[in-house]
């Protein structure tokens, strides 16, 4: 592997959701992550191709209710500069590998946990999943329509964005620490303090006053009708987001709104009379008549493409968005780095296959490699 991390050591505590994904961040730039998990355990029943939050990484099975388990694993995480884990407060402590015996074996260690609400709290203890820490931050509140519940955005916005995403900015943030000062500390990732800081924009907004608390009211929730998705006449949806005025001029320009009724832009009284003129006029032309005419322009219009046409999208073509790792459709690595880049990762692997490798690379004694081979 190549990339900007190439030579970190990462120790991940094999779970499900944000854990992978954010060791998979780390692999995909380069880090050599290995993944101790259950014998036998997997997030799928399939082949390991498809676990597409495992590329990259290496693969070492092991129970941990084993008399030397927890020897064994110990022996890996001296070698580590990263640990990361996603279970619940207090687990890695009753196992025998917390962070106050891990680090004090190996001092330099940056120790990363990813939790729901955190290592505290009255809610630390209590089972939960993405659509409910949204909900506590009001992340979720604000999204959908007015009078709908809140739909469940996937579990992109805690999971993935509040949590995967800034244990590893956080890991990386105390790495860049600890070459300079020598000690290593504990990452507390909490998806409840991702997601309200995501939502640091809208928090400013509701201070200011420009942030109403009904949904589909405001700006960036699909109050605005420059800032919406509408049907066109083949069923398929555009995305429209004109919010700067040259470019909701322009879009006037080329759709030839000239009616008065659209010249106030943000006179959130006119929205729900605009919207309606813009839901009738995109539904004269299909989505591909409507990206020919305002598709090459200043418009900020795009087509709504969905799993199977999203990788097949010229842009996404040139820029290789998409890549195929053993006839598996995948994001590619991100982001880009102009003197490290990163290579291709490749699939996730059988456990075993590489423990060996792996095992005798990081230099463990021989007991502790035979002991996990077995």
């Amino acid at each position: 592997m190549s990339g900007p991390l190439a030579g970190l050591r990462v120790v991940e505590m094999a779970g499900i959701g944000p854990g992978p994904f954010c060791a998979m961040l780390l692999a995909d730039l380069g880090a050599e992550v290995v993944r101790i998990r259950r014998p036998g355990g997997t997030m799928f029943d399939t082949e390991p191709r498809f676990d597409v939050t495992g590329r990259g990484c290496r693969f070492v099975d092991l129970d941990l209710r084993g008399s030397d388990a927890v020897t064994d694993a110990l022996a890996l995480i001296d070698k580590a500069e990263v640990l990361i884990e996603g279970y619940r407060p207090g687990v890695m402590e009753r196992m025998g590998l917390g962070p106050d015996i891990c680090l004090s074996r190996n001092p330099r260690l940056v120790y990363g946990r990813m939790t729901g609400w955190g290592q505290d709290g009255p809610l630390a203890q209590r089972a939960g999943h993405d659509i409910n820490y949204i909900a506590l931050t009001g992340a979720l509140h604000a999204i959908g329509r007015p009078g709908s519940p809140p739909p469940p955005p996937l579990n992109l916005v805690g999971d993935f964005g509040g949590g995967a995403m800034f244990l590893a900015f956080g890991v990386v943030a105390a790495l860049v620490e600890a070459r300079v000062s020598g000690q290593g500390q504990v990452v507390d990732a909490a998806m409840t303090d991702g997601v309200a800081l995501l939502a640091a924009g809208r928090y400013a907004g509701r201070a200011s006053g420009h942030q109403s608390n009904e949904r589909g009211n405001n700006l960036l929730d699909g109050g605005a009708p420059f800032y919406d998705t509408y049907e066109c006449a083949d069923g398929e949806f555009i995305a429209l987001g004109a919010i700067e005025p040259q470019f909701y001029a322009r879009f006037r320009t080329l759709c030839g709104l000239t009616d008065p009724l659209f010249d106030d832009q943000m006179n959130k009284s006119q929205w729900p009379a605009q919207k309606h003129q813009l839901t009738a006029m995109f539904r004269t032309r299909s989505c591909a008549a409507w990206i020919a005419l305002l598709g090459n322009d200043d418009t900020c219009i795009a087509p709504v493409l969905d799993w199977d046409k999203a990788p097949n999208d010229p842009h996404n073509i040139a820029r290789s968005t998409f890549v195929t790792i053993d006839e598996v459709i995948q994001p590619a690595p991100a982001p880009r780095f102009s003197r490290t880049p990163a290579t291709l990762p490749r699939s996730a692997r059988v456990s075993g296959d590489d423990t060996g490798k792996v095992l005798h690379r990081w230099g463990l004694a021989q007991p502790v490699v035979d002991r996990l081979l077995a």
